[in-house]
């Protein structure tokens, strides 16, 4: 296994024209993996159903959202934390920031230790 990468030629922002040019590396994505093809690489290192792991698939989904939405932490172990994040205007007084102040609500994910091993890991290949 090796992650893809490519050369991208950019310039500097902000300049007119671009201004000195770099090359950078760039990765290339190689399609997706759906929940159709993880759930059947589940199968064949567990003795669980493709119904059964669909099922905790789901359920797993539906759970981290109900926690979000309770603006806790998601620990999940070494695949890492999900959290909840929000951005908001600036307001002259603290009196003046209520809910209609964020303007933007997200989710962040901090990747645990043995996927960041395994990314760090797995090499490059320039295509």
């Amino acid at each position: 296994m090796a992650i893809k990468f490519t050369v991208r030629e950019k310039g500097q922002p902000g300049v007119v024209g671009g201004g000195t040019k770099k090359f950078y590396a760039a990765i290339v994505t190689d399609g997706e993996a759906t929940i159709d093809e993880i759930v059947k690489d589940i199968e064949k290192f567990s003795s669980l159903s493709e119904p059964d792991i669909r099922g905790v698939i789901v359920a797993l989904e539906n759970v981290i959202q109900n926690k979000l939405a309770e603006s806790k932490i998601v620990r999940l172990e070494k695949l890492g934390s999900l959290y909840p994040t929000i951005s908001s205007k600036g307001e002259a007084t603290e009196a003046e920031v209520t809910s209609s102040s964020i303007i933007e609500v997200g989710i962040n994910y901090r990747p645990g230790d043995r996927l960041k091993k395994a990314i760090n890991d797995a090499g490059f290949k320039k295509v």
